[in-house]
This record gives structure tokens, C-alpha cells and sequence, in this order.
């Protein structure tokens, strides 16, 4: 969408209403969440959806191999047990 100013009132208890031609350029339909970014005196709204979609790319281009939440989850319990076990062990500093 090119860059579009539009006057939109904010009712007393700030509700505003988005026209149409915004919602459809969003891609919302019905009922839906967007994040509203506050920077400066500027305002931004994005879909909710873009910023899972955007941070899965992100995701995607980074990893280095695939990984599943049980894999994950597997290391994290494995670097607990090991942090565990040098907690019980004497500081060598200490002597």
C-alpha cells in the first residue's frame, strides 16, 4: 500500500474505527489483534500474524540445523544437570 494519510476520529474513550481500505490492505478480515508500535509521536499497526511470520523467516534463515522443542528442552535439562553437579562442587579458589 503507497503511503496514505487518512483522518480517523478517537472517541472519547479512544476507540477509533479503521476504515475499510485499511483493513483490507492489513489483511485483516473480522474480528483480529494487531500490534500497535509507539515510536516518538508516531504510530505504527502491524497484523499480529506478520510478526510470528517475520520472526519464523528470521528463524528459518539463522538456524543452523533443525530442531525440534524436544530437542531444546533435552539440552536445557542437560545443561541444568551439569550446572547442578558443579554447585556441589568446591570452588577451587577457596582452598
Amino acid at each position: 500500500m503507497p503511503t496514505e494519510s487518512i483522518d480517523i476520529k478517537v472517541a472519547g474513550n479512544g476507540r477509533m474505527i479503521l476504515p475499510a481500505s485499511v483493513r483490507k490492505a492489513m489483511g485483516l478480515h473480522g474480528e483480529a489483534k494487531v500490534i500497535l508500535t509507539v515510536e516518538n509521536d508516531q504510530v505504527r499497526l502491524s497484523p499480529i500474524g506478520h510478526g510470528v511470520s517475520r520472526a519464523q523467516a528470521l528463524y528459518r534463515e539463522h538456524a543452523k540445523h533443525a530442531r525440534t522443542i524436544d530437542d531444546f528442552l533435552s539440552d536445557r535439562k542437560a545443561e541444568a544437570v551439569e550446572d547442578a553437579g558443579k554447585a556441589d562442587q568446591p570452588d577451587d579458589w577457596q582452598d
